[in-house]
């Protein structure tokens, strides 16, 4: 585990790779899973707010659920979460011509439609949060959906942390991320085996 200020992250951040490939698991992660994406009071009242900007990008479907349990349900572990329909996807998922699942608050973000981005819970996947009284836990969630993800990553040589620079600017700042760099390149210093490690999976 290495502590960066008010975090405790895993160090499969550091060793582990990824990066989506959407061609091969055509998001599926916001498809399958046990609840919805975890949203900060914040996020759900930002997305009640843009709503009527992607209402009609929504399938049926999700238009009926939302008009009847909301954008958002606390789940069984008491998070609040976004709605999901039938138990699998999220309400506010779409299909593109290719049928690869996507975000309508993103997409309508990455326009310029709206100011409002995804859920960070989502853009940070599959980095995963738990708050704590004294710090912030940040791991990575492995899942079987996401084994391509793990192959790129490999082929490339991407860390996880580099991957998700953008969700994790995002959600802690630059200071934070410049710190998280420096950690890595003092283990690959202290530890000769994390670089041959990290070497390995780029031959992978």
């Amino acid at each position: 585990m290495i502590q960066i200020q008010h975090t405790i992250l895993s160090r499969d951040i550091f060793e582990e790779c990824f990066i989506c490939d959407l061609a091969k698991c055509k998001g599926q992660c916001c498809i399958d899973g046990e609840s919805g994406a975890p949203l900060t009071q914040e996020e759900y009242e930002q997305i009640n707010k843009i709503l009527p900007a992607i209402w009609n990008e929504l399938s049926p479907t999700a238009q009926q659920l939302i008009e009847k349990q909301d954008v958002a349900y606390t789940d069984y572990d008491g998070e609040l979460v976004t709605s999901i329909i039938n138990g699998e996807e999220c309400v506010f998922t779409y299909f593109d011509a290719e049928g690869v699942c996507k975000c309508a608050i993103d997409t309508a973000y990455r326009e310029g439609r709206i100011a409002v981005q995804k859920p960070v819970s989502c853009h940070l996947y599959p980095i995963r949060l738990q708050e704590y009284e004294d710090f912030t836990a940040v791991n990575y969630n492995r899942w079987s959906v996401c084994s391509s993800a793990v192959k790129l990553g490999k082929k490339e040589g991407m860390p996880l942390y580099q991957f998700l620079k953008e969700p994790l600017l995002r959600k802690f700042g630059e200071e934070w991320y410049e710190e998280v760099c420096e950690a890595a390149e003092l283990l690959k210093i202290s530890e000769p085996g994390f670089s041959q490690d990290l070497q390995d999976e780029q031959d992978f």
